[in-house]
């Protein structure tokens, strides 16, 4: 069920990327061209709270009983091959077809700026984005970051816990305090969402209590607070009440927690599993490529935007699986195993260190053969 509400938050992040949040003609605003969808798609940005909630619930289930480099190997063979892809991908279509004028971001990147984006640390490296969609990446990175520091002690119930409440407490008075440190570091805007979804997956793990909602529900009462921030940020030509970005919020909320409950355990689709292969490579590909798409498509065949819109979605949903499926899973799969290998040494040369015995080449490779073989057969 985590699967299709992923593909739901990153189709409304592209139905308000694609409709709502750029000038299809590069001169006339959004709701010149679809007058009463851009009133709904402008709240589609609110995904990317939806998709902080799963992936504290996410990030909770597949570290929970396993290993620091367990943990470091999942998340960098997750989130990397299919982020190279779509960088090179992006950055050749911008590069051949760019388009300029009502777009939030232009230009051809060069190869510094792919190099630094390939790293995805591209922000704190001060170097603008290939896409402008990457930024979550970031936030992301950050709460592994957390989240790895407390598994370096073992995830434990109680830890898991106190690690909540500790980080509720700094996302609460962070902003208060203006320190740019706690900022980077804590999250702030962005922490309760992580917070609820950790504290949904203890839910789901261990069975409801009242410390666990109260943790889940003073994230959504702090949540509620800062999107309201959020929706008075945008600005496209029209009025834009605060009150149906709060609805969606707790609805994502209530989603979360419907599944944290164990109340859609039995709904198996198998569509479910192809919504989540799709929904990491389509929100990293939909905003650029789909500007480029609809925008010549426009200029071409003046065709009605709703039409241009859902074909490029449906272009690029298409692009996605091609993505996932010749890039993403092959390339996963080494990764995984590079980085087994390469951690099953590294234990072996720390243990025979420890006991001031220096292995033989042909030793350590055998150990590593051997223990790499063992992971992959659990």
């Amino acid at each position: 069920m985590l699967d299709g509400l992923r593909l739901v938050a990153a189709l409304a992040v592209a139905g308000f990327h694609l409709t709502a949040a750029w000038r299809i003609d590069g001169a006339r605003e959004p709701a010149y061209f679809l007058p009463h969808l851009t009133h709904v798609t402008i709240y589609g940005f609110l995904g990317v709270e939806l998709f902080f909630l799963i992936s504290g619930f996410v990030i909770g289930m597949s570290s929970w009983n396993r290993s620091l480099g367990d943990f470091f190997t999942s998340r960098v063979s997750r989130l990397y091959p299919a982020y190279w892809a779509c960088v090179l991908i992006t950055a050749a279509v911008v590069t051949l077809a760019p388009i300029d004028g009502g777009v939030t971001v232009t230009g051809k990147p060069g190869i510094r700026e792919i190099a630094a984006n390939l790293t995805m640390l591209q922000e704190p490296l001060g170097v603008p984005a290939v896409d402008t969609v990457y930024w979550t990446l970031f936030v992301e990175l950050r709460f592994y970051l957390l989240f790895a520091a407390l598994a370096a002690f073992g995830l434990t119930y109680r830890r898991v816990v106190l690690f909540c409440a500790i980080w509720m407490t700094v996302a609460a008075i962070g902003p208060a305090l203006g320190s740019t440190a706690i900022t980077v570091i804590a999250i702030p805007q962005y922490a309760p969402y992580f917070i609820a979804g950790i504290a949904a997956f203890l839910i789901h793990r261990f069975g409801r209590s009242a410390l666990l909602l109260g943790i889940y529900g003073f994230a959504w009462l702090l949540g509620v607070e800062r999107v309201s921030d959020r929706v008075s940020d945008i600005d496209p030509g029209f009025h834009v009440p605060v009150w149906p970005g709060l609805l969606i919020v707790t609805l994502s909320f209530a989603a979360v927690l419907v599944v944290a409950l164990g109340w859609t355990d039995r709904i198996r689709w198998r569509v479910l599993t192809v919504a989540g292969a799709l929904t990491y490579p389509f929100y990293l590909l939909h905003q650029r490529i789909g500007y480029t798409l609809i925008r010549h498509g426009y200029e071409a065949t003046r065709l009605p935007a709703w039409v241009l819109v859902l074909g490029a979605v449906v272009l690029l949903l298409g692009l996605s699986w091609l993505v996932h499926r010749l890039v993403e899973r092959p390339l996963a799969k080494r990764i995984r195993t590079s980085l087994r290998h390469a951690l099953a040494e590294l234990r072996a040369a720390s243990a025979a260190d420890a006991k001031g015995v220096t292995l033989p080449r042909q030793a350590r490779e055998g150990r590593l053969v051997r223990s790499a073989r063992g992971r992959e057969e659990k």
